[in-house]
């Protein structure tokens, strides 16, 4: 035991306790959103409902069910897709599971017999064939995690979607607590199942491991691998599927036939609005779910050699899961400003509200943080890390977190200024489609690079500041910071898409025009918090691959990284290059399924008469086929890419070599991530600002089919495979290729290098 005032005991139960809450809590708000009913109430005898008590008037029974009906077609479709993508990736997760057996097996040649431990000769840690069987174990609990955490998720979007749309007749007010309620129960949901899944691993593993916090903490990291694996294929997977279905629609339907955005003559709108649940919600689900596994594991690992693990001191080491359960109660508090203590009136009262979010998350987290670092840390520790001793007391580490989480609301704040129409970026990006698509294209990529560089500097600071206060535990828990309010971030990231399935969902409803409006706020607020919700799963992932590769480094045993050695510098180069590779894969695969779906979609509006005039339905599931085999068949390649690079360079090339390939995609890829998730999203907000027409310059740019909104459609249809589908899946290569490397880290040691033991 330390010196800290939180026993044991009082650990045991506050963990477990928070996630609990976290959880009720999420089932509170489902049961809110339940409340708007999308059947007629037949019970009524004949007084008008209270959901139709509306400002349109009219108690229109026949909305109500035609809202039902289109939800239900988005839910199967989504349903559906998620269930053919997670077979087709659970053979892929449980080969790679029997790998992560054989290769850690090996190590010691599947001895069952104690070895002394890596950091401590002097005393006796478990069998490497036990870090096997638990690696293997907690991998594949990380993926089942990750699995659940997107189809719940995905869930609650296609169930609140349609409820949005109908909450949207009494007021923007209404529809917009429908789906920050729908997307808070997303963000508890999946932050408390993290934390309850992992303590309660951890727990059972002590059963075995007992005070071998090192081989216990090895194993953990197999969690962290898990989550990351599935989280890769589910951005990959759904982001090439919705934005297959994005491009095919809106080059086909707005820009060839001048329709509006979500019409239902549009044969690709119900794969469209579908793709929204499978990429935006369950792939970002399982990315967020992957960040936070890592942190913690990161944390964890780092903990489990410090004077922490050697004083068998669970509470303290225990800090990183004690950072998340503070999150969970700070971020429930927060959630009611958005839902019980305030109320939004009006449309220009929904974007600062969603920042509100971030502001009062951030500022109350810093005093949870202070709380939790002065009870369940010693007044001063030591971290042994490359070698060394490092003296830290409770307070830096504190800051440590705290630098986090505010390089986290810096990031934020950055992207939200580079992405809202609200501010002059956006604006000059609009402007400049005034001489046609390619002058739109220049100024948005310009926007791209440039918004990199105030969060890069944020990043810096960030591993700077930790680094010089705690080393590679400081970087550890400042991304575990930045992640500490993932409820809320998830919450106003998951927001995004159901508003944007509610516009969908109204307009082919056929509701009023007024509607629409009201749905198209909602939308382009989310956009913003969308971009908001990458830049923070970016920055994290920066913090997070360091933490990992500092962990990697330690143990290989590498006493130095010398980019000056051949060895480490052409892996420095070819990791710089992999970002560009992936990068090259998922682009080029959602052009080539955009192009079969815009064939498709050109085929039904020359060949089924009456679809114009609106007289026949088109063939939406022909769609809908089109994008589930193609992002089935595309995400398996890049994937592969990702998850079987450190294996190769490990095992042929070595530990000194893939340390090289760990910071050269570290480095590339951040800056990739940034500028391409900010490009895309400064595009979609364009063409937005020309749509809604605002104010005088946007007007000027208008209305919907002029030659300048269609400058800003193919503008936006260019940034969709970079802000949906590549931007986002680089920080997963980043994070994914350092713990895997963790994870083989003792049979690279021991066994890599083949290539170079040869001459």
């Amino acid at each position: 035991m330390g010196n800290e005032l939180l026993s044991e005991m009082g650990t045991e139960i506050i963990i477990p306790v928070c996630a609990v809450i976290g959880i009720a809590f999420s089932l509170l708000q489902w049961l809110l959103v339940s409340f708007v009913k999308l059947s007629p109430d037949k019970s009524s005898n004949g007084k008008k409902e209270p959901l139709i008590e509306a400002e349109e008037g009219g108690n229109d029974h026949s909305v109500i069910i035609r809202c039902a009906d289109i939800q239900n077609a988005i839910s199967e479709g989504a349903t559906s897709f998620l269930f053919t993508e997670y077979q087709y990736v659970g053979v892929f997760m449980v080969a790679f599971a029997i790998l992560i057996f054989l290769f850690l097996g090996s190590v010691e040649g599947f001895s069952t017999k104690s070895r002394p431990c890596t950091y401590d000769a002097s005393r006796m840690c478990k069998p490497a064939l036990a870090t096997a069987v638990f690696s293997t174990i907690s991998f594949l609990l990380g993926v089942v995690t990750s699995v659940v955490s997107g189809f719940l998720g995905m869930k609650i979007a296609t169930y609140a979607n349609a409820r949005t749309t109908l909450e949207a007749r009494k007021g923007v007010g209404k529809a917009f607590i429908v789906a920050f309620r729908s997307g808070a129960v997303m963000g508890f949901l999946l932050a408390a199942n993290g934390l309850l899944v992992l303590y309660i691993t951890i727990n059972l593993f002590k059963l075995y491991y007992g005070d071998d916090w090192e081989g216990l903490f090895e194993s953990i990291t197999g969690y962290g691998l898990g989550g990351s694996s599935m989280a890769l294929f589910g951005r990959v997977g759904g982001g090439i599927y919705t934005k297959a279905a994005d491009v095919g629609a809106d080059l086909v339907g707005k820009v060839e036939r001048n329709i509006p955005e979500d019409d239902p003559r549009n044969p690709a709108v119900i794969a469209d609005n579908v793709g929204d649940n499978v990429g935006d919600i369950a792939g970002m689900g399982s990315d967020l779910f992957g960040s936070y596994a890592e942190s913690s594991c990161a944390a964890l690992v780092v903990a489990s050699i410090s004077s922490f693990g050697i004083s068998h001191d669970f509470t303290a080491m225990c800090y990183p899961l004690l950072i998340s359960s503070m999150g969970i109660l700070v971020c429930l508090i927060t959630t009611l400003f958005a839902t019980d203590f305030f109320e939004v009136r009006n449309v220009k009262e929904i974007q600062p509200t969603l920042k509100n979010q971030l502001i009062i998350s951030t500022v109350m987290m810093t005093f949870g943080i202070a709380v939790v670092s002065w009870i369940a840390l010693p007044v001063t520790f030591t971290i042994f890390i490359f070698g060394q001793q490092k003296e830290v007391q409770n307070w830096q580490l504190f800051l440590c977190v705290c630098v986090g989480l505010l390089a986290g609301l810096l990031i934020g704040f950055v992207t939200e200024y580079y992405t809202s129409n609200a501010y002059s970026p956006v604006q000059d990006v609009a402007d400049a489609c005034r001489t046609g698509a390619a002058t739109n294209v220049i100024f948005g990529l310009a926007l791209g690079y440039k918004s990199a560089i105030i969060p890069i500097f944020a990043i810096a600071f960030s591993i700077f500041v930790s680094f010089s206060f705690a080393a590679m535990y400081g970087i550890a828990v400042a991304a575990l910071g930045m992640l500490s309010t993932i409820a809320t971030g998830l919450a106003i990231d998951a927001y995004g898409p159901i508003s944007d399935n509610a516009g969908g969902i109204a307009e082919m409803a056929g509701m009023s025009h007024r509607i629409r409006e009201r749905t198209d706020a909602l939308d382009a607020a989310g956009n913003t918090t969308a971009a908001i919700g990458k830049g923070f799963a970016i920055g994290s992932a920066a913090l997070v691959s360091l933490a990992l590769f500092g962990a990697f480094v330690s143990r290989a045993e590498i006493e130095v990284v010398d980019v000056l050695t051949p060895k480490v510098f052409i892996g420095l180069l070819v990791g710089a290059m992999l970002p560009y590779w992936f990068s090259a894969m998922t682009m080029k695969s959602v052009g080539s399924a955009a192009l079969k779906m815009v064939e498709e979609v050109r085929r039904q509006f020359n060949t089924i008469p009456g679809l114009m005039e609106g007289t026949t339905k088109p063939d939406y599931a022909t769609c809908v086929k089109i994008s589930t085999d193609a992002s089935i068949r595309e995400m398996i390649p890049p994937g592969a890419l990702v998850m079987l690079t450190p294996l190769v360079v490990g095992i042929f090339f070595g530990v000194e070599t893939l340390s090289g390939v760990l910071a050269g995609a570290l480095v590339s890829g951040v800056q990739i991530a940034i500028s391409a998730s900010n490009t895309g999203g400064a595009w979609d907000n364009a063409k937005k600002y020309i749509e809604a027409g605002v104010s005088e310059h946007a007007r000027t740019l208008g209305p919907k089919g002029s030659d300048a909104h269609k400058a800003a459609v193919i503008g936006d249809t260019v940034g969709d495979p970079l802000k949906d589908t590549s931007g986002p899946s680089l920080n997963i290569l980043i994070k994914l290729m350092a713990v895997e490397s963790l994870v083989f880290a003792p049979f690279f040691a021991t066994h890599g290098g083949l290539l170079f033991k040869m001459f």
